[in-house]
């Protein structure tokens, strides 16, 4: 059964026998700032790596981000550009890796009762991470963050649920709720579909997690459209798992579009993003954080600063600057119309191509919330 996982695993597209890091800069001379730091206890056998910028406060708040599969912890960052936007920031930054010897892809055990129960294994080691940073560096405690990718998201998910105290937002990309998977067979079949649950079901999942009860880390989750290692309704049944937390009606949501991208936005608790034409990854703009590789990629939008700013590390105002307007040329002069007709091809706008593209992804979304079970 474990062979299958292994073979499955390699959803990050990574062969047999790859030695190198997945997300090694080949274009770019900048190296990650993570360095690796010992802490206790350690149930998990994972390694831990922290960055903190220069002249970091006390009080500074904290992000948790880890890895996928296949990944390390220094690739991953590079790729998606959280170091770089602690320096801009001000906050530090906590990255587990794992280790091949608990799993051959190096993947967060996501899946494993082991692993994924608050106490045990490498969720215990991942909360005694966050302590040991914040009681050495005297962090807020009030403002510790978490995100992944893949098994990184589904293992974020994970400690969301298991220790919900401990942060004050998460983001999942490209992974799964908690509760998608009890043992190997569940993961590959979650893989492929989410499990058939009500919002409430899937709400339960997390409160029986811990004896915590509230107030629920808000969530900003993420997912190509396109991806076909993680199925998308995995996210849509992200979405009903923390709705149902936060008591929010699934049908609340407020819809627009963000640098091609569609964002269902509830409240400041909870928010979706879904990128039409995006396969596997996390998204990025690399001409604002990070760089392209592989499972990273450069969709013109930087989920890195969109969730920092969801969660209120960086102002509305500080975002990417938008383009600057170009002045529209002067309108053409009247002509007098001829008895001669002139059909002309009307060409779409931008705005008209947006809502063309916006129903599209919204079709699939629609599809994936039924065959999550989520609506008729």
């Amino acid at each position: 059964m474990w062979r299958r996982l292994v073979a499955y695993m390699r959803f990050d597209g990574l062969g047999p026998g790859l030695k190198v890091n997945p997300l090694k800069a080949r274009t770019s001379p900048r190296v990650t700032p993570l360095a690796e730091v010992p802490f206790d206890p350690n149930p998990g056998n994972l390694r831990m790596f922290r960055y903190l910028p220069r002249g970091l406060k006390a009080g500074a708040p904290l992000v948790v981000v880890l890895h996928g599969c296949g990944q390390t912890a220094s690739g991953y960052d590079l790729g998606a550009g959280w170091c770089q936007l602690a320096d801009q920031l001000g906050f530090a930054v906590l990255a587990p890796e794992q280790k091949a010897v608990n799993n051959p892809n190096t993947c967060f055990n996501w899946f494993n009762p082991e692993d994924i129960t608050r106490g045990q294994g490498e969720a215990a080691s991942i909360a005694a991470m966050i302590q040991t940073v914040i009681e050495t560096h005297r962090l807020d405690a009030g403002r510790v963050f978490i995100t992944g990718l893949s098994a990184g998201g589904a293992m974020a998910s994970v400690m969301l649920a298991t220790y919900p105290e401990h942060f004050a937002g998460g983001a999942i990309i490209a992974g799964l709720p908690f509760g998608a998977a009890a043992n190997v067979r569940d993961a590959l079949e979650s893989m492929r579909s989410a499990p058939l649950k009500t919002p409430h079901q899937w709400g339960d999942a997390v409160r029986a997690a811990s004896d915590y009860r509230g107030p629920w880390p808000r969530i900003s989750i993420w997912h190509g459209a396109m991806d076909a290692v993680v199925n998308i309704n995995n996210a849509q049944a992200s979405v009903a798992q923390w709705a149902d937390l936060h008591g929010l009606s699934l049908g609340a949501a407020k819809q627009e579009m963000v640098d091609g991208a569609i964002r269902l936005r509830w409240d400041s608790r909870l928010e979706i993003y879904t990128l039409g034409a995006l396969g596997h990854g996390t998204p990025i703009d690399a001409s604002d954080l990070g760089q392209s590789g592989p499972f990273i990629l450069d969709a013109g939008i930087s989920s890195t600063r969109r969730i920092a700013e969801f969660w209120g590390l960086v102002p509305a105002a500080a975002s990417k600057p938008a383009p600057q307007s170009v002045p529209k040329p002067a309108p053409p002069a009247r002509v007098t119309p001829t008895p001669q007709r002139v059909y002309v091809k009307k060409m779409p706008t931008q705005e008209t191509a947006q809502q063309e593209q916006a129903k599209t992804v919204e079709g699939v979304i629609r599809r994936a919330l039924k065959a999550a079970g989520l609506l008729r």
